[in-house]
């Protein structure tokens, strides 16, 4: 078999994977809007964690950050640690909350929350946040799927919209039968896939540049710049940098498709569960990402040439791994994409049905 056969292989059969844990997880659902947008509030904080830091963790992180590092270095890194501050202060003080006034005023939407719950007191909000939801979340969909696809061009030189079809059918092979819990429950599985797709690229990466210490001294060598832990060219000085970044974490809280897992946990006293199970995961993920990206500086020089920094990631999986393992890394992109994409999508219908076009929801 040739290595595209084998890297086709080892990718559709995760794909089928998670396509199949999502069919599963749709024959769960029972017959209430409450259940299709929130699983019946249900679902095991250790899943709704894993869930919540899949969806987080879009195709971006695989394409988009680790290009970023590419070409700037280790400074990448206090954009992570001010979003995780900001993002990790709202799972204290908002998520927990949110899952219990949701509950107790029957809203089972971003929007109806903000509305005042299910009688919609304030219905022009439910449809200012329906509108926001449905322009930006959509376009933001969109963009993990065109990170998909430029993985798929760089492996099998397929057409973007070749992948982007494929995302999308993917998507839908579950996602609008099985709603949210199916959603949640192939984010828990995709997140596993990610990570070990991610520690693969770090273990191959590290070795390949002869260690930490011979990373750190090869990317000093190609440009000091590379190593510097301050960011260049701040105009307001770095504290300033750093709390714009820590302001976009806590802009989590505007984000439904994050924000509407914490309204889907079982128990509000559970949420310190799924916040630890979402931290360790973001800082260890985030942690490889940045790695990846600087060791992709070292192996991958030509890039800087007139070559597509995004690309760093496949490409490298190209070279450095059997053809099996760069399925497992291509799966692991489409898995980061999709997770995001599935959980934007719901929302989108979820605001479309539920707070613009009432009329359209059915219990």
């Amino acid at each position: 078999m040739s290595q595209t056969a084998l890297i086709a292989t080892s990718f559709v059969a995760f794909l089928l994977l998670f396509t199949g844990v999502g069919i599963y997880a749709a024959s769960r659902k029972q017959s209430t809007t409450e259940d299709y947008l929130l699983a019946s509030r249900d679902v095991n904080p250790w899943t709704i964690g894993l869930s919540a830091f899949a969806t987080t963790h879009s195709g971006g992180m695989f394409i988009s950050w680790i290009g970023w590092t590419y070409q700037l270095g280790i400074v990448t890194v206090w954009p992570l640690v001010g979003w995780f501050v900001g993002d990790y202060f709202i799972w204290f003080v908002v998520n927990k909350r949110l899952r219990v006034l949701s509950e107790a005023n029957s809203s089972e939407t971003i929007g109806a929350f903000l509305a005042g719950g299910d009688d919609r007191q304030n219905r022009p909000i439910a449809v200012i946040s329906a509108i926001m939801t449905i322009a930006f979340l959509g376009t933001y969909a969109a963009g993990q799927l065109l990170a998909g696809s430029k993985a798929l061009h760089a492996i099998f030189g397929w057409n973007y919209n070749t992948g982007i079809i494929l995302g999308t059918a993917i998507i839908l092979a579950y996602c609008f039968s099985g709603g949210i819990r199916a959603s949640i429950w192939t984010d828990a599985l995709q997140s596993l896939v990610m990570t070990i797709a991610m520690f693969a690229m770090v273990a191959v990466t590290v070795v390949a540049c002869g260690g930490f210490g011979g990373l750190w001294q090869q990317l000093g060598d190609i440009d000091p710049a590379l190593t510097s832990f301050m960011p260049q060219d701040t105009q307001y000085g770095f504290g300033l940098y750093l709390l714009g970044w820590l302001f976009a974490g806590v802009g989590v809280t505007g984000q439904p498709h994050i924000m509407v897992r914490a309204m889907a946990v079982d128990d509000a006293k559970n949420m310190g569960i799924t916040r630890n199970i979402y931290a360790v995961s973001y800082v260890l993920f985030s942690a490889a990402a940045v790695l990846v990206g600087l060791g992709a500086r070292v192996l991958l020089p030509t890039l800087m040439d007139g070559g597509d920094p995004e690309l760093a990631l496949p490409q490298m999986a190209m070279e450095m791994l059997p053809a099996l393992g760069v399925g497992v890394v291509l799966a692991g992109i489409f898995a980061a994409v999709v997770s995001t994409a599935d959980s934007q999508i719901l929302s989108c219908s979820a605001a479309l049905t539920q707070d613009l076009v009432p009329r359209m929801s059915h219990s």
